[in-house]
């Protein structure tokens, strides 16, 4: 049975046509029970088209043309069974209806989730989804899909792909790495300067096996929790992982590579001082100046995320180096257009993402077999080859929704996509410090050792009801408490401070910011 409707294949009501005992009818949304009863259409329903049935019925039929692109619809609701065990996901419309008639609850707000009252998963029947991931070095994208078997206009069996629930995770390793550096410049200051001597630490320290750097190891850690809490929520009973490797050489060099060419590199033969003197012809790249002393100095600043790629150096006389400082090359010479395009000109996209993603690739797929179900890892071509027949653009989510076998020749295709897409930004728990520091790294103020006031913490999801008239309205957001109980709440389009008398908790903080976007257009 399904969530809410006896005899159905899914939880959506719109399975396979249902025929209650006592009766020549079938249902889509309306409920039967008993005999003798008639039909109880909530709608009219007419004649869905093969293109259409991946919205508005079970039965979705792929068409082969070179137009279909599958058929966009809602995004499916988590349901849970009474005892909280998952079920399979169903469509809004009767996730209210369930609400509506007292027969759920809502368990869960982002994701949101309802919780049966009346059904326990022994008496569901739960046919299982899977979970296809697409990772990235800023972003993931992850896709709940279910697969059936379905007879095309042709009469072949092809299997069918259709897409529940859409996520993107957006990682904060870049936000770790910014940290770290800035922790690391504070060290060595008190290093440098007459202040209190902090030793450094041994540089010839062991690291155990398979350790990564804080922020690679947050990318593994945020999507195998993503997975596990998806796994709460929905009957996973596969993943699917998109296991790429990127040959960064290669990339550098912006052509393919054979044989001895990987020993030789740009500054092969030469130092990186004599490579730039003979590139730049002895001049100073920012005004041009000859025969001064001449600096090597990084065109996009490493505290601007730079790199320290040959193609990021340039030579700058000591003038102009100081006057540059950190700024960003195209605010230093906003006023001569010509030089700043010959700078940018030869200069080159940051390998960082593509050595982020070779760093990790193993181990996230490690990390994913130890946590229950199968594991099926895919190259990124196929991903690609998948994307390109359906038609469709390159985002996280569809490429997650692409990934897996897809025999699109024989006539499999993928017949939904959600659209809309949770967006769950890592945002942490907080920080260990009860200090903030000044540019210094000095204490300048001290925080209270209580995360919690007024019954609220920093990060939780809450609606506000304001009674002024320059807000009046209920919001919605993310709150940040202070001691004196007034608080800050963070919607998606401003702030909002208003007191904790005025705030209704939704969700605990767990550590994410959730926002629901629309899909790319298909």
């Amino acid at each position: 049975m399904g969530a809410d409707t006896p005899g159905s294949r899914d939880e959506t009501a719109h399975g396979h046509p249902a025929v209650a005992q006592g009766t020549d009818m079938e249902h889509e949304r309306g409920e039967i029970s008993g005999s003798g009863t008639r039909r109880q259409w909530r709608h009219p329903v007419a004649p869905a088209t093969a293109e259409a049935a991946g919205e508005t019925r079970n039965d979705d039929v792929p068409v082969k043309s070179s137009t279909n692109r599958g058929n966009t619809g809602d995004g499916r609701v988590f349901v849970l069974a009474k005892d909280g065990s998952p079920l399979m996901p169903c469509h809004p419309a009767r996730a209210r209806a369930l609400l509506g008639e007292g027969r759920a609850v809502v368990a869960r707000h982002s994701p949101f989730t309802i919780r049966l009252k009346d059904r326990t998963r022994e008496q569901s029947e739960v046919e299982g989804v899977q979970v296809r991931i697409d990772p990235g070095s800023r972003a993931t994208g992850i896709a709940i899909t279910d697969e059936k078997k379905k007879l095309d206009q042709h009469g072949n069996c092809v299997n069918v792909r259709r897409g529940l629930v859409s996520v993107e995770l957006q990682h904060r390793g870049q936000q770790i790495s910014k940290a770290l550096k800035q922790r690391s410049g504070y060290r060595r200051r008190r290093r440098s300067d007459n202040l209190r001597y902090r030793a450094t630490r041994f540089d010839n320290r062991t690291r155990p096996s398979g350790w990564l750097a804080p922020s690679l190891r947050h990318r593994i850690d945020t999507t195998v929790a993503t997975v596990d809490r998806l796994r709460r929520f929905a009957p996973v009973r596969e993943v699917h992982l998109e296991r790429v490797s990127f040959d960064v050489h290669a990339m550098s060099a912006g052509r393919e590579l054979n044989a001895a060419e990987y020993q030789r590199g740009t500054l092969a033969g030469t130092e990186v001082r004599e490579y730039l003197l003979a590139k730049w012809n002895r001049t100073c790249a920012y005004c041009g100046a000859t025969g001064v002393p001449l600096n090597i100095d990084h065109i996009q600043p490493r505290s601007r995320g730079g790199s320290d790629r040959i193609s990021n150096l340039t030579l700058a006389c000591v003038p102009c180096n100081q006057a540059k400082g950190s700024d960003r090359i195209e605010v230093f010479l906003s006023y001569d257009s010509r030089r700043l395009a010959k700078i940018l000109g030869q200069a080159k996209t940051t390998l960082r993402d593509s050595a982020a993603m070779n760093a990790t690739n193993r181990q996230l797929a490690e990390a994913l077999k130890t946590h229950g179900a199968p594991v099926y890892c895919w190259s990124g071509g196929r991903t690609k080859w998948n994307r390109t027949a359906m038609g469709l653009p390159k985002t996280h989510t569809l490429d997650a929704l692409a990934v897996g076998s897809l025999d699109h020749e024989q006539g499999d295709a993928i017949v939904r996509i959600p659209n809309q897409v949770l967006v769950m930004k890592a945002t942490g728990r907080g920080s260990y410090a009860r200090t903030r520091p000044d540019k210094y790294g000095f204490p300048r103020l001290k925080l209270t050792r209580t995360k919690r006031h007024y019954g609220f913490q920093t990060g939780d999801l809450v609606q506000a009801t304001v009674s002024t008239k320059k807000r009046r309205g209920t919001w919605t957001g993310r709150v940040v408490v202070r001691a004196t109980g007034s608080h800050t709440v963070t919607t998606q389009h401003e702030r909002l401070y208003t007191s904790y008398k005025n705030l209704r908790l939704l969700q605990r903080s767990d550590g994410y910011a959730y926002v629901v976007r629309k899909e790319a257009e298909v």
